[in-house]
This record gives structure tokens, C-alpha cells and sequence, in this order.
């Protein structure tokens, strides 16, 4: 995960402390260039990471300056030319052709962690990001005692361990540890003050086979609510909503890729619509902002409709979706004329809103999101300060319940220090025989990732 996976010639780079005359006031430490980029890769990671997570993504400037704060000023150059009009073309070929930047970001574009563009992250960024959450969260669970055994039930399965036991008769052949056998056969005649020779004689005692665990596949939906309130910032922790969420699922696409590859993760974002997101852009997901659109509301039905849709093309046994929200339903779709008509009857002011063919465009060009207008486009809208809308909420709890019947659970996380909606959640997880969390978000890595592990052992035992 270093950042010198590729062979560079950076002993030029000011940057990295090796300039050819450094002045030696300013040189605190004493370190060669693999040194020091062994010393600060982590640290350029996790300031790489905390800055794409932002709700405004910064630029590759803002970049450079966040970089350069994060390092001792032995590491930082002497002379940073960040106002020159033109890079220096001879500084590095892969140099940024959008303005004067320091070496460092030339560097990071060598070695394949940014490139030149408003979305900066490589997908080798992402692995190596998604890697260093994933060990931290490990790294706190397992002072809990939680680890990646999710089960102590071994047996004939679809999945083989890297650890062995002794052979039973039979068992598929296929299994058998022929290095770990042979080595058996040697220490037993050993054992009997004997010379191993060839032939070797083996006993059936000898033979030793790898353990398998049957690998129950599971497919899961993650809908993060976008809507405007997520991008307020914790009352704990220095990330908002937004940012601990997408932090959370980016562990999980992480801990999915590296240790379940046969899961499937979907990720869905939603707000009065919803849209199906790839893991990648998971950095760059944005709260719909209020008053540009009508976006910004929480559509819980639009998220539960496609994440159904999505799970039904997944062959998995075992499916789930989990919405993550700060806020109650203020949205629902309305399916037909009659229950309009009805609406407006009894409520002769209700709102309701059909994105036009330039709000979608816009979500598509800048949240690179495709919003879903299959499942339904006509949406009634109804805020309701700290208590739901009795018709939205309604509506909400049948599409669950109609989702259950479908096979699929539904659990729910809420990321809020408010907990007056707790109530709704929680009858909403009573029809459909789920389970709710409500915490502060700076929890909600560890709790999706608990839960994800947790979920696992119960299928699987």
C-alpha cells in the first residue's frame, strides 16, 4: 500500500526531503527518499481519503495544500512555485495540465493514486483506501473481541480454509493436503527411531485434509438517504452525515471485494428518487441541495422499489436491504389519478413533483446518478417537523411489507442525535421483522461492519 509500488526516480523531488542542496536548517530529519516514503505514506492516504469524502470534492490545489499541512516541515519544499502560470513540463511528464501543482501530486499520478480530472481517484486509490479503513475498523473490533471467524462450524462446503485436519474415509480425495500428508508419514516413522526411505510408506493416519466452511452467498442493498440533511455535521466526531456514511460503505465494498467475493454489494442513493450507484463513486456522492430541486426530500419507497428490483436479478438466497437515514419519510410515490384525486380532496395544499428532463440531466452530468423514474415518477411530498405524515408513512410501511413478502429483510440505521422519529423506525422494523439501529454517526462504520459479519455467522451456522 505504499506509495512507491512503481519504480521512480523521485530523489529530485523537494517534496520527499532528498533536493540536491538542502539547506540543513531546515532539514529536521536524516532520512533516504524510501524512508520517508514509507514514513508518510499512511499519512497521505488518510488525508487523500478524508479530502475525497468531502461534500464538496477539492480540487487538485486544495489537494495540494491539504497535503502539504498534514507532513513535518522537514518533508514540505522550500521554494513551492504555486502561483507559477505554467507546470513545469520537465518536473514530470504525468504533471498536471490544470495549473501549478506541487511534485507530490505529480507523483501520486506516476504511481496511479490520482489522476488529472474534477473526480481525482484511481481505482488503485480506492483499493488502498478502502484496505487502510477496513484494517482500522478490524483494528477497534477486535479489541472487542470480533474478528473475521464468522463461524466455528466446519464441515464439507463450498469454501476451502487454509487450515487442515485429519482425513476421514470417505471424504473427497480432492481435499487432501498431499505437502502436510507426507510430512505426517515422515514424523511417524521418525518417531520409531526409523530412516525414511523411498518408497515412503504412508498410513491412511497419515493423510490430512483442508477444512471447508459451506459459503452461503448474500446479496445486500445499502440505500443512504441524500437528502439535504445528511450533509449536517455530527454533534460528535468532526465528519457530518454524509461523510461517516460514505465512509462506513466504502469499508464494506472493501471487506466484500477482499473476504466474501461471492456477496454481492449494491449501493443505492436516494432522495425523493432514487439511483443505483457504483462502488467507486461511492467517495463522490452528494446531498441533493434544497431549493435548486425538490430532490432533497427522503423517499424511503423510491429506495425500497429499486433495491427490490436490484436484489431480484441477484440469484443470492439470502437478501437484505439496509437503509441508512437521518430523517423520517417526507416523500412517496403516488401510483395513479384516483389516489392523487384522493390526496387533494383531504389535503387541497399537498405538493407533489415530477422531475423534469433537466433535473434529471443535471443528476446524471454532475451527481453522476441515473435517478430511477421506472418504478414511478410522481412523487407527493409532505415535511412534517419531527413526526411523519400519516398517508407517507403509511405508504412506506406497505412497500416494506411487500418487499418482506418478496424474501427480502429489511433493517434499518438511523444516523441521527435526534431520536423523536425512533418511534416510526421502529414499527416500521416490527412489520417486516427487522431490526433498527439508532446511533451517533461516528459509530456507523463499525456498526454496518458488525452487522455485516454478524448477519454472516447467522446464515451460515
Amino acid at each position: 500500500m505504499h506509495l512507491h509500488d512503481h519504480a521512480l526516480d523521485v530523489s529530485s523531488y523537494i517534496y520527499f526531503g532528498k533536493e540536491h542542496k538542502q539547506d540543513e536548517k531546515n532539514s529536521q530529519i536524516n532520512l533516504d527518499t524510501d524512508q520517508i516514503l514509507n514514513r508518510f505514506s499512511d499519512k497521505l492516504l488518510d488525508v487523500i481519503g478524508r479530502e475525497v469524502l468531502k461534500e464538496k470534492t477539492p480540487t487538485l490545489q486544495e489537494l495540494e495544500y491539504a497535503l502539504e499541512a498534514a507532513l513535518p516541515q522537514s518533508a514540505k519544499p522550500n521554494n513551492p512555485k504555486k502561483e507559477a502560470k505554467q507546470p513545469n513540463a520537465d518536473l514530470h511528464p504525468d504533471y498536471p495540465k490544470t495549473g501549478m501543482h506541487l511534485p507530490i501530486i505529480a507523483e501520486l499520478i506516476q504511481s496511479g493514486y490520482i489522476k488529472d480530472d474534477t473526480r481525482w481517484l484511481t481505482s488503485k486509490a480506492f483499493v488502498s483506501i478502502g484496505e487502510k479503513i477496513l484494517k482500522d475498523l478490524m483494528r477497534s473490533l477486535k479489541k472487542d473481541g470480533f474478528g473475521l471467524h464468522e463461524t466455528n462450524s466446519l464441515g464439507n462446503g463450498s469454501v476451502i480454509l487454509d487450515t487442515t485436519k485429519r482425513y476421514e474415509t470417505g471424504n473427497d480425495i480432492k481435499l487432501l493436503n498431499v505437502p502436510v500428508s507426507l510430512l505426517n508419514a515422515v514424523q511417524r516413522i521418525t518417531r520409531h527411531r526409523e530412516q525414511p526411505g523411498l518408497p515412503l510408506q504412508i498410513t491412511l493416519d497419515d493423510f490430512e485434509e483442508f477444512e471447508t466452511i459451506q459459503e452461503v452467498r448474500v446479496a445486500v442493498v445499502y440505500c443512504i438517504d441524500l437528502s439535504s440533511t445528511m450533509r449536517y455535521s455530527a454533534m460528535y466526531g468532526s465528519m457530518s452525515r454524509i461523510e461517516a456514511a460514505k465512509r462506513a460503505l466504502w469499508g464494506i465494498v472493501t471487506l466484500n471485494r477482499k473476504f466474501f467475493p461471492m456477496d454481492s454489494i449494491y449501493i443505492v442513493g436516494f432522495g425523493a428518487l432514487a439511483s443505483k450507484i457504483n462502488a467507486n463513486d461511492i467517495p463522490y456522492l452528494k446531498t441533493f441541495e434544497p431549493g435548486a430541486d425538490l430532490l432533497h426530500y427522503t423517499n424511503y419507497q423510491a429506495a425500497f422499489r429499486l433495491a427490490t428490483k436490484i436484489l431480484q436479478k441477484d440469484t443470492a438466497p439470502n437478501k437484505r436491504i439496509v437503509l441508512i437515514t437521518d430523517g423520517h419519510p417526507s416523500a412517496c410515490f403516488i401510483e395513479d389519478n384516483s389516489e392523487y384525486s384522493k390526496i387533494l380532496s383531504k389535503r387541497p395544499h399537498s405538493y407533489f413533483y415530477t422531475p423534469d428532463n433537466d433535473a434529471l440531466e443535471f443528476a446524471k452530468t454532475h451527481l453522476f446518478m441515473n435517478l430511477d423514474v421506472t418504478s414511478n415518477k410522481l412523487v407527493y411530498l409532505c415535511y412534517r417537523y419531527k413526526q411523519v405524515d400519516q398517508y407517507i408513512g403509511d405508504k412506506t410501511i406497505s412497500e416494506a411489507k411487500r418487499c418482506h413478502r418478496r424474501g427480502v429483510d429489511i433493517d434499518t440505521v438511523m444516523i441521527s442525535e435526534d431520536d423523536s422519529l425512533l418511534g416510526y423506525v421502529n414499527d416500521l422494523e416490527r412489520a417486516v421483522k427487522g431490526r433498527s439501529y439508532y446511533l451517533n454517526p461516528d459509530s456507523i462504520d463499525r456498526i454496518l461492519l458488525t452487522d455485516y459479519l454478524y448477519k454472516k455467522k447467522l446464515i451460515m451456522i
